[in-house]
């Protein structure tokens, strides 16, 4: 787990010296090492940086940017290949040799035996720049459901074009090369989410390289060549069954705890996290380390749980305590850690800073579960709502609106500053979808409604959005989903939108902000790809139940461990808001030029602001918390539209 940062075209001493500003710019994601290559100090060339977190091999050995002797070949490598071992064997059978114990060495190796091919034989998780310099090719490489990111742009330079990339958009902005101007898809994106939403980012010229892809750039400025090495697998049922999903998940689970540092589990006592802590027992690596983080305010605390399933499993277990005073200490540190705005990733940051402070650079994590086996309401929900939504189809659309608001009304009661708007506040939109599941799955997420968003922000143009997608993104979602079952539907769409575009970046840059190394075992592509050759009753009924996955992996336990309302970690922003955050947030909200900057209307903010503090219905932390995040990114990184 580290950073890279590169660049690739007409060097010259200003390009060179903005590759080591964005390298600088990432020293927290390696504090164990620095590397730094040029092929060429002048004219066309390639220039390399790396920050190692030093996970497998310890020694300089391990080092970045790595150098194949022979051929010249160079890469620079984010993340893990936990079947590192079995490609090492084949690789040394067809006569490769090796100078180190490290997992970069074996994809070095493999990368300039099998080329591109070589990228189905990964299993885990990365991002990765090879330079070859008898091709004379540069080529990004990301893993296959976006575990780690890999940013690129292409700046026009009156010499000649440079194509920067880097693990973090902060780094290319610290470039001094990419214009610090908000990109507006990105914004609106945002807005609808609390998250931006790829394959662009909230940068204008700057994209993030999707999932599963690869991206090769000629140095004499060719066309560059893009490809797909892998994508969400399609329902194809009866190529699975509980044994084969099980040796999936256990593997899945074994592979990732190969590491030579210290090593713990985040255990929050739900199922998903039980299941990791379980299964990590069960593979009998010895002694097992299990960290929980709980809260003065009780009804946000679940550190009682996860200590009767670390005491059932006999983890070595510590809980954390965490204070409002404590987090607003830490608050400044956390907006810092976040790459691109996000409502959600503090969480993260919090969970992580204490784990490292606890002498753990390695930790897994039960991310993936509810998403992979069907644990939110959205997998009975949006079916239902699709199917009521097609057979509204033939009344007349001003009914069936008018029909929706009095229910909402109803439900709500007199509205604040702001209406609702929470889910059942955007039923006459979700009813309006003609079935059209993409668009009721996004409508579901949306933090504000519609008619709210063009309020917030009238200046946008909400015609390059469609449900708060790029276009491009919304063509590729719908076309994934065409034929599928609505259960495997919803399971892609989480995985594709809120996995990989909010939960994995989130982790990755709060984790990677205090050098933590976080690992995902549920989301190892072949349980992915086992769990879709899996009947959908088997694998998701009951509904919200995830009971394939608590035979599988907490068949040991007690289920009465889990029976009680689920419960995700949630940090008590909500409360906090309304005491020792209150100030700071209703400050930032405040300035109006900020707000104008980034295409918010003051006054609209200022409303939302004040429906909160009131308590109006409909109008949860979230809400005004996004839009705090956004305008303090902004600030820290002097960035406008």
């Amino acid at each position: 787990m580290c950073g890279i940062a590169g660049a690739l075209g007409v060097l010259d001493a200003s390009v060179i010296e903005a590759v080591r500003r964005s390298d600088a710019r990432q020293a927290h994601r390696g504090p164990d090492a620095a590397g730094f290559w040029t092929s060429d100090t002048a004219g066309p060339g390639v220039v390399l940086a790396h920050r190692r977190l030093a996970i497998l091999d310890l020694s300089p050995d391990g080092n970045q940017p790595m150098i194949d002797r022979a051929t010249g070949t160079v890469i620079v490598f984010n993340g893990e290949i936990y079947n590192f071992a079995e490609l090492r064997r084949a690789l040394l059978a067809e006569g490769a040799t090796f100078d180190s114990r490290s997992d970069t060495e074996v994809l070095l190796r493999a990368w300039i035996r099998w080329g591109d091919g070589c990228l189905g034989r990964l299993r885990g998780m990365f991002a990765f720049a090879v330079w070859e310099p008898r091709t004379r090719r540069l080529t990004l490489v990301r893993d296959r459901l976006g575990i780690k990111p890999l940013y690129v742009t292409r700046v026009r330079r009156p010499g000649g074009d440079v194509v920067l990339f880097a693990s973090e958009l902060r780094a290319l902005l610290a470039s001094g090369l990419v214009e610090p101007r908000l990109d507006e898809t990105g914004v609106e994106t945002f807005l609808w989410h609390g998250f931006v939403v790829g394959p662009g980012t909230l940068l204008h010229g700057v994209r993030r390289l999707e999932p599963g892809t690869w991206l090769s750039l000629a140095l004499d400025g060719g066309a560059e060549r893009e490809g797909r090495f892998w994508s969400l697998p399609a329902f194809d049922p009866g190529g699975g069954d509980r044994r084969a999903v099980a040796a999936e998940l256990e593997e899945a689970v074994r592979l990732r705890l190969v590491a030579d540092v210290p090593l713990g589990i985040f255990l929050s006592g739900g199922v998903d996290s039980s299941a990791v802590a379980a299964l990590a027992v069960r593979s009998g690596g010895g002694s097992i380390r299990t960290f929980n983080v709980g809260f003065e305010e009780a009804r946000f605390d679940e550190s009682r749980h996860a200590r009767a399933v670390a005491e059932r499993l006999g983890t070595q277990h510590t809980e954390v305590r965490l204070s409002s005073d404590t987090f607003a200490a830490q608050l400044d540190a956390a907006l810092r850690a976040i790459d691109q705005p996000t409502f959600d990733a503090i969480n993260t940051y919090v969970v992580s800073r204490a784990v490292r402070e606890a002498g753990i650079t390695v930790a897994l994590a039960g991310t993936g579960g509810d998403e992979l086996f069907g644990g939110y309401p959205t997998f009975r929900e949006l079916p239902l709502l699709a199917r009521a939504s097609r057979l509204l189809r033939p009344l007349p659309r001003a009914f069936v609106s008018a029909a929706s608001r009095a229910l909402a009304r109803a439900k709500f009661g007199r509205s604040g500053a702001v209406p609702p708007q929470l889910r059942f506040a955007k039923l006459a939109d979700l009813l309006l979808q003609e079935g059209r599941l993409l668009d009721l799955y996004q409508l579901s997420y949306a933090l504000f409604t519609p008619a709210f968003l063009r309020e917030l922000a009238p200046g946008l143009d909400w015609t390059r959005t469609r449900s708060g997608l790029p276009a491009t993104r919304a063509e590729a979602l719908d076309a994934a989903i065409a034929g599928s079952p609505a259960l495997h539907a919803v399971s892609m769409l989480e995985l594709a939108s809120f996995v990989g575009e909010r939960l994995l970046p989130d982790t990755d840059a709060t984790s990677m902000a205090v050098a933590l190394e976080v690992r995902v075992p549920l989301l190892d592509h072949r349980v992915v790809e086992r769990l879709a050759a899996v009947e959908l009753g088997e694998r998701f009924e009951p509904l919200g139940r995830k009971r394939l996955l608590r035979e599988l992996a907490l068949g040991a336990l007690d289920p009465a461990l889990f029976e009680r309302p689920k419960q995700g970690f949630e940090l008590p922003i909500e409360e906090w808001l309304r005491t020792s955050l209150g100030a700071r947030v209703d400050e930032t909200m405040r300035d109006a030029e900020a707000c104008r900057s980034v295409g918010l209307d003051p006054n609209v903010v200022g409303r939302l602001g004040r429906a909160y503090r009131e308590g109006a219905p409909g109008i949860y932390w979230s809400r005004p918390w996004s839009l705090f995040v956004l305008l303090d990114w902004c600030r820290q990184h002097r960035v406008t539209l």
